[in-house]
């Protein structure tokens, strides 16, 4: 390319121009070349190169004067940063554009007007030539600028743009991860403006950025332009897709979560200064999605090309951080960025990390977790820039949002707080990058929270990030997995919470053993399913505008349930996916129920619950059979819609033959047929009398899970929730051994998959040993102990003389 050849257009560009046109440029033209023929949009646009930059730089003679102030800087003296920064910036701003340059600009400004129309707009953003790279993604460091009209503002905003190389943070940021200022030189992309102004823009993650899942595509989105989300500035909306079943032709949301999405960024009115401005959002925006599932879903699958493409050329799977818009309400959607994501996907998987609270205190603050750490410190309130100078390193840095220009200082935060702000946004990349816990969108903790206040700052309790009050005990946990080996014994988890569905699925487990339904309906969905199906039977007046105020936005209430169940459980299945996930159909008490929103007026009093109207009595009775009609339909959406065949079924507390024969022809009335599709339909064995028809109950069922709960207090006599009785409850007595036995060898001489997935094994490592001595074929614990029984489990087979499976 001939040095005065300024100008290269998307069309023409590739990967392999990076040190040209650095590397949003060489993106945005891979992606226009390769991926706009399988439907991946790409705005058109042009960059004005690297050696544009060089060149002015060159005929200013800026050189001695950038070395002198840059050369010996001390970056982490914020005030001489911001000095040495702002002169630098003089410097290149005032550098004039070579005639060649500015020639070439406006006649490639002329040629996209006349390709797009005379009110053409355009965002210039920075492409630098050690931007958006692998392993360093420069994210926020420089200038963006949109709703450009005209040659003349081009011209400025392009000036200013090359400036943006020496904003504090990108100096900052350069000498952190080792650049030579002087090395390194920007080339700036003109983009022609997606009309999201008039709908929507966000990001996307090709992984879940908490846990560094790799299976989904993580979407967030507000009303607007895009640069709300980008920085934090709302709460965005947030949509999960299934990668492997969505590349099977099942084309559906695996879940979303609605944000608050407080204000919008739209073009200003008029030829102004200020391009575009943040109105506040109409209420309605506020309480509807910002995307269609239809939209979500066009996303996914540009996404997943996108993935799929630049994998293809590292010879390695690459997660993506890509950016969308919308271009008007009923426009298509393009893309108008793709780097590698540079955090969550550089962890060793082999390096189990956990942080576990060992303490409890007061809750003075919650938002959206990011990350899975906790820290203690300080408190330092930080309302604007200018206060910057007084953080002190260590301390939680506690703001309404965070910019780029905080970078230096947050790097040597313990923790970030802030009141606005999704998972992608500024405030939660940084803490990705810098592996610190964050807290984001904790809304009014700037106010809360005071200066100087010491507080526990945790994020490893699932999606919700807590700030406690004072300073709790926590630990630590490291655990190296290489060359674990895997015991012919399955271990499997309990879980119920989908929040912490991805991050538990990264253990070397075997799948989950017991997925409970009702602490999804308690949790995420708080109602009574008979509630929604008959508000008109809701006694008290509060209660019943409540349940309907659920089905705003969905067809009516049942909708609402059997979308949010299906969320929930879809949620666990596709974490674990293709590993087996076992859900045990509701088996809420009827005191339980009641307690639930519009419950009382669907259950009766009962002076003990525990023994009677719960599991599968509860499914044929007229009382409640519609509600389990709801279950089986979001299960059958589970399996059906979402793919996840990985699903199987348990049914809970079934006492007698008959009662099963019914549940099972409810289910088949229901689309769950046993058998059809690879469905799988397990019992829970918990009352004697399935260990004493074990061989009859397995003409019914595949597979028996052990309560060790309710076998325990069925068998001994023991009401489990007493504490007069407590020390008569043990899972150890020999009547409890005899039974264990008599249950798994019936499973096993009717060819039956036997398991366990009560609190015995969990809290007793006898109890588990006694079970693999027996053979059973599957141990399902909770989390903290599925590693210590793991290796437990080992060496009992090693002692028995069998041989563990290979290292996965």
């Amino acid at each position: 390319m001939p040095e005065t050849d300024y100008i290269r257009w998307f069309r023409e560009l590739s990967l392999t121009d990076l040190p040209v046109v650095g590397g949003k440029n060489a993106s945005l033209g891979e992606m226009f070349q390769q991926l706009t023929p399988l439907g991946v949009h790409v705005p058109d646009g042009f960059a004005v190169t690297a050696p544009a930059n060089k060149d002015a730089l060159d005929a200013a003679d800026a050189w001695p004067e950038l070395h002198r102030l840059l050369d010996n800087l001390d970056k982490t003296d914020v005030t001489a940063l911001a000095k040495v920064g702002a002169r630098a910036r003089e410097i290149v701003y005032g550098a004039p554009l070579p005639k060649a340059v500015e020639q070439q600009v406006r006649e490639a400004w002329r040629t996209l007007k006349a390709a797009s129309g005379d009110d053409l707009s355009v965002a210039v953003r920075s492409s630098a030539t050690a931007e958006d790279l692998p392993t360093a993604s420069f994210a926020g460091q420089h200038d963006t600028y949109l709703n450009i009209q005209g040659e003349e503002m081009l011209i400025d905003a392009v000036k200013r743009c090359q400036a943006s190389l020496f904003t504090d943070r990108a100096i900052s940021y350069r000498i952190d991860n080792g650049f030579d200022h002087f090395k390194v030189f920007l080339s700036v992309t003109v983009m022609q403006m997606v009309r999201s102004d008039q709908a929507s823009s966000g990001v996307v993650f090709t992984i879940d950025t908490e846990s560094g899942h790799p299976d989904v595509v993580f979407i967030t989105g507000a009303w607007g332009l895009g640069e709300n989300v980008v920085q934090g500035t709302v709460d965005p909306d947030e949509f999960y897709v299934h990668k492997p079943t969505f590349k099977q032709g099942f084309r559906s949301v695996l879940s979303k979560t609605l944000g608050d999405k407080q204000v919008q960024m739209v073009y200003a009115p008029g030829r102004t200064r200020e391009p575009v401005i943040n109105r506040p959002t109409p209420k309605a925006d506020r309480k509807r999605y910002c995307l269609t599932d239809a939209d979500v879903l066009v996303l996914a699958d540009a996404a997943i090309k996108i993935e799929d493409h630049y994998s293809q050329l590292a010879g390695e799977r690459r997660a993506m951080d890509i950016e969308w818009a919308k271009n008007g309400p009923e426009g298509e959607i393009f893309i108008v960025q793709a780097r590698p994501e540079t955090a969550i996907s550089q962890r060793n998987a082999l390096m189990l990390e956990e942080y576990v609270l060992d303490g409890s205190a007061a809750v003075r603050a919650t938002g959206r977790a990011v990350g899975a750490k906790i820290a203690t410190g300080k408190i330092r309130v930080v309302n604007s820039a200018t206060q910057l100078a007084a953080f002190r390193p260590g301390e939680v840095l506690v703001a309404d949002t965070t910019t780029p220009d905080w970078e230096p200082v947050m790097k040597t935060a313990a923790a970030i707080v802030t009141n606005r702000g999704g998972r992608t946004c500024h405030a939660a990349i940084v803490a990705r990058e810098l592996g610190i816990p964050a807290v984001v969108g904790a809304e009014h903790a700037s106010e809360t929270l005071k200066d100087g206040d010491l507080v526990t700052v945790s994020c490893a309790e699932g999606a919700v990030g807590k700030v406690y009050e004072g300073a709790v005990e926590f630990h630590k946990l490291v655990t190296d997995l290489t060359g674990l080996k895997r015991p012919n014994t399955h271990i499997m988890v309990n879980l119920g919470n989908p929040e912490l569905a991805f991050q538990v699925s990264q253990m070397p487990c075997d799948g989950v053993g017991l997925a409970r339904m009702e602490f999804i309906i308690n949790e995420h969905i708080k109602v009574h399913p008979m509630a929604v199906l008959h508000p008109d039977r809701i006694t008290d007046v509060a209660e019943r505008a409540k349940v309907q105020a659920l089905s705003v936005g969905y067809a009516d209430g049942a909708s609402y349930f059997v979308e949010k169940l299906a969320e929930g459980v879809g949620t666990i299945a596709a974490a674990f996916y293709p590993r087996p996930v076992i859900v045990r159909l509701s088996d809420f008490k009827s005191n339980e129920y009641a307690a639930l929103l519009g419950g009382r007026d669907f259950e009766p009093h009962e002076e003990n619950p525990m023994i009677g109207f719960r599991g599968a009595a509860r499914y044929i009775h007229p009382a409640y059979a519609e509600g389990f009609a709801l279950e089986c339909a979001a299960m059958l959406r589970v399996r059906e819609t979402m793919g996840l065949t990985n699903l199987k079924l348990m049914v809970p507390f079934c006492r007698r033959l008959d009662e099963a024969r019914k549940v099972l022809a409810a289910m088949e009335s229901h689309g769950l047929k046993r058998g059809e599709n690879g469905l799988e339909v397990y019992v829970m064995c918990e009352i004697p009398n399935n260990v004493l028809l074990i061989d009859e109950f397995s003409e019914l069922f595949d597979g028996f899970s052990i309560g060790s709960n309710d076998l325990t207090q069925l068998t001994l006599g023991v009401d489990r929730d007493s504490a007069i009785v407590a020390d008569s409850f043990d899972e150890q007595d020999p009547g409890m051994r005899k039974i264990f036995k008599m249950a798994i060898e019936g499973a096993q001489r009717n060819k039956r998959h036997s398991s366990i997935c009560g609190q015995a094994p969990s809290d007793h490592i006898e109890v588990a040993r006694y079970l693999v001595e027996l053979g059973i074929d599957s141990i399902s614990l909770t989390p903290d102990r599925v590693l210590q029984t793991m290796q437990a489990v080992q060496e009992i087979e090693v002692a028995l003389g069998r041989l563990a499976r290979p290292a996965n």
